[in-house]
């Protein structure tokens, strides 16, 4: 448990735009954010997302996989600067570190510098899913799961 500092304009855009006017959407960003974690399919239970001076994250959840997913679903969304996790985990494992993308970066690059072995990057790639669809598609200011091997 604890706060994530995240790029606030680097992510999804869930907050306004065009595509929710042409839909009519008329979500709370609790609701919207809520809804992210729901379509990513990271299981969570008694899920509960507030807004104050951060985006507040409580649920219970089986692993810190799961629950490191759920932090970076939510810090990879623009405007969003810092998430409060308290969410329970009942089977915890070693934790991920967090790795910010920079530009020029590369799940292999990440990999090597990483691991030693840019070979590895399906780890990352997999650590980071559903959250990533293609390895070959990161931004700078994108956060990512570095798992310890």
């Amino acid at each position: 448990m604890g706060l994530f500092s995240f790029i606030k304009g680097a992510g999804a855009k869930l907050f306004g735009g065009k595509k929710e006017e042409e839909k009519k959407v008329e979500l709370t960003r609790q609701q919207a954010l809520a809804q992210e974690i729901q379509r990513l399919g990271i299981p969570i239970s008694n899920l509960s997302v507030d807004l104050g001076q951060a985006v507040i994250v409580r649920g219970e959840t089986e692993t810190n996989a799961n629950r490191e997913k759920i932090i970076l679903a939510l810090g990879n969304v623009e405007d969003v600067a810092v998430v409060e996790d308290q969410i329970v985990v009942t089977n915890p494992e070693p934790e991920a570190v967090f790795y910010v993308v920079q530009k020029g970066d590369s799940l292999s690059k990440i990999a090597k510098a990483q691991y030693g072995d840019p070979m590895k990057y399906p780890q990352i790639f997999e650590a980071n899913r559903p959250l990533l669809k293609d390895p070959d598609e990161i931004y700078p200011g994108q956060t990512l799961r570095i798992p310890p091997l």
